[in-house]
Parts: C-alpha cells; structure tokens; sequence
C-alpha cells in the first residue's frame, strides 16, 4: 500500500454511496449549483429543477439540505484527494514528494472557478453545527497527515513539525488565492515550502 492509498484510510471518510439515477442527477445538479452560487444562494427548489426530478425526490433521497451539501463536499474531498495522489505518485520517493502537493494544489486550483470549494463553503457555515463542518475538517488534518507521513519517508528532521509549517503554507496559499484572487501566491508557497524542506534534511 502507497503512502497517498493508506493515508486515504487514515482520514476515515466515508466513501460516497451508491445513488439512484435521480440522486446522481440531484448531486451533480447540486454540486455544480453549491460551487458556483453558493450554499445559502442555492434552494430546493432549484436543485430539483435542475435535476430534472422533485423536492420530494430529494429529500428521501438526502435527508435534508444540509445532509446533500456535506455529500457533496465528500466527493469533492475524493476528487481532490485523487489528484494530489496522483501528482504526488508520479514524483520518486523523497523530499519532491513534498512539493508535489503543492503542484497538485496549483494545478487543481487553477481548473476552478471560484477557488477552493472548502474554503468558500466554511465561509458560509463556518460557527454553526452543519455536518459540512466534519468534512472541511477532515480534508484539512488528511492534508496536514500527508505532509507529515511524506515528511518522515523522506527522512527529515522533525516531521511533524515540518508537516506544520507545510500545511500553513499550503492553507494560506489556498485562502489567498481563493479570497483574494492572486494565483502567484501558489508559486510563492512553493518556494516557501522548499526552504522548509531543505532546512529540515
């Protein structure tokens, strides 16, 4: 087992379950909606028009609103997770493995348009109970567990606190580009990151 596969088990996100035709269609009308309006801009009603199905539909197919949006969080967390194993995999073992996440963070967010979907979406239900607050967590301590188990395969002093400074970088990176729009942040945070790595070997 790779060090990205088990790490994706250490997290312990459910997978995304098996879903009707009709829940298919209602989450990806839903994660399309969320990502570029929205949470709170987005309704039901909307959702389910979209979808081309009904409230109803969606409700026994989710629960609730809030139940479709942690859902849709979740797969988003799969996708990004997926990406950055395979950036990360295709780099020698070693201390590039470091800084290949933050290719793999460049490149994905570089494919969006409205930034980080993690981001935008704890502005939105951040202080609240919502079960979205889980997911962003867990994507979050997933990402800084990454920096520290590559931290420790490639041998470097003190991994963990590696990993911390890592991780600050790379979530501030995120948020600067996200909120306020500057994508050569991301360079920044790599350059950054190299000085960490290299200081610690």
């Amino acid at each position: 087992m790779t060090t990205v596969e088990s790490l994706a088990e250490i997290a312990g996100m459910q997978p995304v379950p098996e879903l009707t035709p009709a829940g298919r269609r209602l989450l990806d009308a839903a994660s399309e909606l969320f990502y570029e309006h929205g949470i709170r801009a987005v309704g039901v009603d909307l959702i389910a028009e979209r979808a081309g199905t009904t409230k109803k539909t969606l409700y026994d197919r989710f629960g609730s609103k809030d139940e479709l949006v942690a859902l849709y969080l979740r797969r988003r967390a799969h996708r990004v997770r997926a990406h950055v194993a395979a950036r990360v995999e295709g780099v020698p073992p070693g201390r590039e493995r470091l800084l290949a996440v933050y290719d793999a963070l460049e490149s994905w967010l570089r494919a969006q348009s409205r930034g980080c979907g993690f981001v935008n979406a704890y502005a939105e239900v951040g202080g609240t109970d919502h079960p979205a607050i889980a997911v962003i967590r867990a994507e979050k301590a997933w990402t800084r567990e990454l920096f520290a188990d590559l931290a420790r395969d490639a041998g470097l002093a003190e991994p963990d606190q590696v990993a911390a400074e890592l991780h600050l970088l790379y979530e501030g990176a995120t948020v600067v580009a996200t909120a306020g729009g500057d994508p050569s942040i991301l360079t920044a945070a790599r350059k950054a990151a190299a000085r960490v790595v290299a200081a610690a070997a």
